[in-house]
């Protein structure tokens, strides 16, 4: 037991040195680059460089969700790390920024390259209506069948 604690604190500290580093370089240019708006995500998405993580609850989702973001409720990310392309962009997302910005700080801290939804999946899907929606279907379908 002594020994889980004592991993416990070092791994806190460690953390909170590296949030302090965050913090204090924090600046224009980190503030701009932390956030990603729906249009520049769907051009990311298309191209095969971003991997959605929808972090809202199950209940949620089961309520609506779109296709090409991934689930990992937020209270579940931690057990979930395996799920994540490091290899790609991580983008958090919810239906304002909430909980997406607290998952982009837990996994930025994490060594994962990854911004938050800025302007929500609410504003993704009213962008995602009629001709755009049939459009960035198209796009990914495209890009499945170049896999």
């Amino acid at each position: 037991m002594k020994y889980l604690l004592t991993i416990f604190i070092i791994t806190s500290t460690l953390m909170a040195t590296d949030f302090d580093t965050y913090l204090k370089n924090f600046d224009y240019k980190a503030r701009t680059d932390m956030k990603i708006k729906t249009y520049e995500m769907l051009n990311l998405v298309e191209e095969g460089k971003a991997q959605v993580i929808d972090i809202r609850f199950r209940e949620e989702v089961k309520v609506w969700s779109l296709g090409f973001a991934k689930n990992i409720p937020l209270n579940e990310l931690p057990n979930r790390l395996n799920e994540l392309d490091k290899e790609k962009l991580i983008i958090t997302a919810c239906p304002h920024n909430d909980r997406a910005n607290i998952a982009r700080m837990y996994l930025m801290l994490k060594g994962y390259n990854v911004r938050y939804l800025s302007d929500g999946f609410l504003t993704t899907v009213d962008y995602l209506r009629g001709d755009n929606a049939k459009e960035f279907l198209e796009e990914l379908n495209k890009l499945k069948k170049d896999k």
